[in-house]
């Protein structure tokens, strides 16, 4: 376990830039990597490296062919690591825009008349697609209410409102705002038992950095993730879509192949960062297994970030050395409640006697970074139903410390008591 390896912990924090130090603040805390992971220092310069080069893919020559390996070799570490023998992969602006570009064409490919279910628990880049693309093809948009108490939503919230005229279906992975995580297999293999021909679609922007990928275990035909929440960098989305959903009618240029969903020249350099994020997956599986299979190690890498991240936030909510949890604390409390099972790598909580915008000023003050989330278009969903106008959000990831968690406790208690 990573928690038990403190020179582990020390060789992963290595491997990551500004780990401790922010360019512009000096020493800090970095508890907002839902807002974006930290970066890997390799993906700081395969980029640098690939900016550098002039030439583009798909021309006769020796650059272009090493450009062209290069994104093909990405392609087949994602395919690994994400377990997905089958469909591509594909780059675009974001994982937003990406998650649009799939809801789109599966909504103006369905049947009239149709219906499209999707839950109140998902980010808008996913709803918000799914109510304006239903609207646009004559679809019904129907939504799956999520539980308030857990700030998640279950296959038996969703089986109720399945019907065999289901066309479309969205699943959020996990929470940005709440943390807790979904039963994405769960959730597809009741639809597919009532509506087999359902398109599936899935925002895993928020899982991607917390748990393993498996896309072949999930029976979907879409998935999005955002490079930057996944130690890669900002500047382009990765999407994977099923070979069913690649070749329906979509968005490109005549006379393109037909199952191309790339637009315009794509940057090597992007791609041959995610070869980078499954290198260090790589080492890290090997770090804390014996196997000598690739995929094994990526998978050993999954279930070590997993279980170290609840560690942490165990930690965080019940206390760690003398230090009180957040959880012990009667001022404080915590979205999706102290012991939830679903929760991935992220705390949010409320101070009821200090308004949310002072606590996380007060913590970037100490060099502790977490994120105000307001009950706005990104977070109402969420929040408004809890009588909430913001909250808190702290977000770890697997190269935080215990140590840091209990600065961030000290700090938090004496926010507290003034």
């Amino acid at each position: 376990m990573i928690q038990d390896e403190p020179d582990l912990i020390n060789a992963i924090r290595a491997r990551f830039a500004h780990v401790d130090n922010c360019p512009f603040q000096g020493p800090r805390i970095f508890f907002e990597n839902a807002g974006g992971a930290l970066t890997l220092k390799s993906v700081a310069q395969t980029s640098a490296t690939y900016a550098a080069i002039p030439d583009n893919q798909g021309r006769d020559n020796p650059a272009s062919h090493a450009l062209m390996a290069t994104i093909a070799r990405a392609r087949a570490d994602m395919a690994e690591m994400m377990n997905a023998p089958d469909g591509q992969f594909f780059a675009g602006e974001s994982g937003t825009e990406l998650l649009f570009r799939m809801i789109r064409t599966a909504c103006l490919n369905a049947p009239k008349g149709s219906r499209v279910l999707g839950s109140s628990l998902e980010h808008p880049a996913s709803r918000s697609a799914a109510k304006r693309w239903a609207r646009i093809a004559g679809l019904d948009y129907v939504n799956v209410a999520h539980n308030d108490r857990t700030g998640t939503v279950t296959v038996d919230d969703y089986v109720p409102l399945i019907t065999a005229d289901t066309s479309v279906a969205t699943i959020l992975h996990t929470s940005p705002v709440t943390g807790m995580g979904v039963d994405v297999a769960a959730i597809s293999g009741a639809i597919r038992a009532v509506a087999p021909a359902c398109l599936i679609i899935v925002d895993g922007i928020q899982h991607a950095a917390h748990g393993q990928i498996n896309i072949a275990s999930y029976g979907v035909d879409g998935y999005a993730i955002s490079p930057y929440k996944m130690f890669s960098r900002h500047g382009f989305g990765i999407a994977w879509i099923s070979d069913r959903l690649g070749a329906l009618s979509h968005d490109k240029l005549d006379g393109a192949p037909a199952t191309s969903w790339e637009f315009g020249t794509r940057d090597t350099g992007a791609y041959a960062t995610m070869s980078d994020v499954v290198e260090y997956l790589d080492w890290l599986g090997a770090q804390v297994s014996q196997t000598k299979d690739r995929g094994e190690r990526l998978r050993a890498a999954g279930r070590a970030i997993h279980g170290y991240e609840k560690h942490l936030t165990n930690a965080m909510i019940h206390g760690t050395g003398n230090l009180a949890g957040l959880a012990d604390m009667d001022n404080v409390t915590i979205l999706g409640g102290a012991d939830n099972p679903a929760r991935e790598g992220l705390v949010s909580i409320v101070l009821g006697n200090v308004p949310s915008s002072d606590v996380v000023a007060r913590l970037n003050d100490q060099g502790i970074r977490t994120h105000l989330r307001k009950s706005d278009h990104y977070s109402g969903n969420i929040l408004e139903p809890l009588g909430l106008t913001d909250c808190i959000r702290v977000s770890l990831c697997h190269y935080n410390t215990e140590h840091e968690v209990a600065q961030f406790l000290a700090a938090i208690k004496e926010i507290g008591a003034t």
